[in-house]
């Protein structure tokens, strides 16, 4: 896109927006679904990276599957129109009525070992996948500790070294474990995921039964210069080489899944926001229209995003350093990590681009924090058109529930 491109956006749809392109979300589909498996593949979005109906649509449309991280995204899938055989919920929170849940015909993934009891008091004799913690024989890749995954101290699933209880649970109950589901954080090594996989290979050995190994997403994506990606092809040769000596040792075909996230959806989305002024006193601060309301990774993990500064006049280029801070009155509103970075120079008036926002920022955006609205979303198809795909709401809209 162009810089007209981006200022007639803001003429018609107004600022700040979120503006998603379909060219980039198919090619990261597409990329993700040539990921190498011997024995079969499925593919299933982390739809709480983002989940605007119209995004979820498209990866269905091209036989992409749903990880749903709550009930209420398991509400939102069916409601975008995700059939429930597509959808696999993996939740921390317990449905309040889990037979209900599941009667709609997705499946379930239990986390816990009271999650895994109450499965088996409601559906004695079915088919369960569970999520194992690996503990201290796990790998995890996360950048930050406050998206750590794996680990003794991290609650994300049963502990290898409860698996003990865990079988109990699954013999007091006859139920048969259908898929083994682990998680390594956010990686681009390929031998930290080749260990991973390597480590879960060792858990279906405790499970004869088990036919389906979900490795989890967390695939890194640079969103800034410099910053490493993920090499798909690179990852999917060292976990399909472990399938396949998995399948030479044991006999057992192994059909796997994946969860990306942000690797779909990262760099497909990009904030347009509006700088509404400018203070020049030790540093030059440029203040915009948005935030932590519309992006609260900064704030949350010091998370950096690619920043470019649009003109709204026709002007000479140059360059010089400014920090950048939200509307919010939080001191942790600042997407420049608390240094001054070098970009164009900045008008009152201009645009400034948030790149790197495809994920898990309309969805993490702060609810009613001084009662900004929820920023619209934009779709840009294959055509180059522009086209409203959630609106920005009202005073109105955000009161009406309130009594």
């Amino acid at each position: 896109m162009e810089n007209k491109d981006y200022l007639e956006l803001r003429k018609e749809f107004g600022s700040p927006i979120f503006v998603y392109e379909e060219e980039k979300l198919r090619h990261a589909a597409t990329e993700m679904l040539s990921f190498k498996a011997p024995f079969g593949l499925k593919i299933r979005f982390a739809m709480k990276a983002n989940s605007n109906r119209t995004i979820l649509r498209l990866f269905d449309s091209m036989g992409i599957h749903i990880d749903a991280s709550s009930d209420f995204e398991v509400q939102r899938a069916i409601l975008a129109g995700i059939d429930t055989s597509k959808i696999l919920l993996t939740s921390q929170e317990i449905p309040n009525d889990i037979k209900k849940t599941v009667d709609t015909g997705i499946e379930y993934n239990a986390t816990s070992l009271h999650q895994l009891e109450e499965y088996g008091k409601a559906f004695h004799g079915g088919d369960i996948s569970i999520r194992i913690n690996p503990g201290e024989m796990g790998i995890d890749s996360s950048s930050h500790d406050k998206t750590k995954v794996n680990g003794e101290d991290a609650g994300f699933g049963i502990q290898h070294a409860s698996l003990i209880d865990a079988k109990g649970i699954i013999s007091k109950y006859n139920l048969k474990v259908i898929r083994l589901h682990t998680h390594i954080g956010s990686g681009s090594d390929p031998e930290a995921w080749a260990e991973a996989a390597k480590v879960s290979s060792s858990f279906l050995k405790e499970f004869p039964e088990t036919k389906i190994l979900n490795l989890g997403g967390g695939f890194k994506v640079g969103r800034m210069p410099g910053e490493k990606n993920a090499n798909i092809a690179e990852i999917s040769e060292r976990v399909s080489k472990m399938l396949e000596d998995f399948h030479a040792e044991t006999g057992r075909k192994i059909f796997l899944e994946l969860e990306p996230g942000t690797f779909l959806t990262a760099n497909a989305g990009t904030i347009l926001a509006t700088i509404q002024d400018v203070t020049i006193d030790v540093n030059k601060i440029l203040k915009l229209d948005c935030g932590m309301s519309e992006i609260i990774r900064p704030a949350l993990y010091g998370a950096e995003h690619h920043l470019t500064v649009i003109p709204a006049t026709e002007r000479q280029e140059e360059y010089e350093e400014a920090i950048v801070i939200g509307h919010a009155c939080e001191h942790a509103d600042v997407l420049t990590a608390g240094k001054a970075r070098k970009m164009l120079r900045a008008q009152i008036g201009d645009i400034l681009l948030i790149g790197g926002a495809g994920s898990y920022c309309s969805s993490m955006a702060t609810k009613n924090y001084c009662s900004f609205p929820e920023a619209a979303e934009v779709m840009i198809d294959l055509n180059g058109k522009a086209r409203l795909i959630r609106k920005r709401q009202t005073m109105q809209q955000m009161i009406q529930n309130e009594l």
